[in-house]
């Protein structure tokens, strides 16, 4: 059996690798995303979406994985973000820019992308990088034609404020997607299939991380 380390203290990230056989340890990375995009961005990192959840992903992933609570486990990192309209939605956090986002994205779609990074801590060697490898899964997004007052519900319950893109699919915001194209999971924030091509890449068995 092998350990997985989730580097994220996200519900829906833990529900859903719960409901696919693996109890994690969760542990919160501590990263300023903002800071950690910032930089990458003065440094020319980042020219797309995809290129900015690759980055974030990794950036927690390597921050719980120098902590002594993650050796001896493989330790995924996760970030998601929706881009519509060329931008880049991230968490609304604030209610007035939820609803105004929300009456953009009705009756339209927009891509998630959530990037993955695995880091294989299980002997790690001081001074030594670990094996590690990432990959950025994308999802087309239909929302439905929402009134003006589902969306001003939808805001008040507080849900969409925390999450990227300010919707779930997994929660009372899956009433207003119309259809996905892609990979669900991948709109939950940590898509199962990439885990698994990503453990297999570095020499794991994806269902020796099954402990439930």
């Amino acid at each position: 059996m092998t350990a997985l380390v989730l580097a994220s203290t996200s519900p829906a990230r833990l529900t859903l690798l719960r409901s696919g056989g693996i109890e994690p340890i969760t542990i919160a990375p501590g990263v300023d995303e903002d800071a950690v995009a910032q930089r990458a961005n003065e440094m020319g990192l980042i020219s797309s979406v995809e290129d900015m959840v690759h980055i974030l992903a990794k950036a927690k992933a390597d921050a719980v994985a120098a902590l002594p609570e993650a050796a001896g486990a493989l330790v995924i990192g996760c970030d998601s973000s929706l881009e519509f309209s060329g931008e880049a939605l991230g968490k609304p956090h604030e209610p007035q820019v939820a609803l105004d986002r929300w009456k953009r994205m009705r009756g339209h779609s927009g891509t998630l992308h959530t990037g993955h990074w695995l880091i294989d801590n299980r002997n790690p060697v001081a001074g030594e990088p670990s094996p590690a490898i990432g990959l950025v899964k994308s999802s087309k997004v239909n929302f439905a034609d929402l009134s003006d007052d589902e969306i001003e519900k939808y805001v008040a319950t507080g849900e969409p404020l925390k999450v990227a893109g300010a919707f779930t699919i997994d929660g009372l915001g899956g009433a207003f997607i119309e259809s996905i194209e892609g990979d669900s999971h991948t709109v939950v924030g940590l898509s199962l299939s990439a885990l698994r091509s990503l453990t297999l890449q570095l020499g794991v068995e994806y269902t020796s991380l099954w402990n439930l």
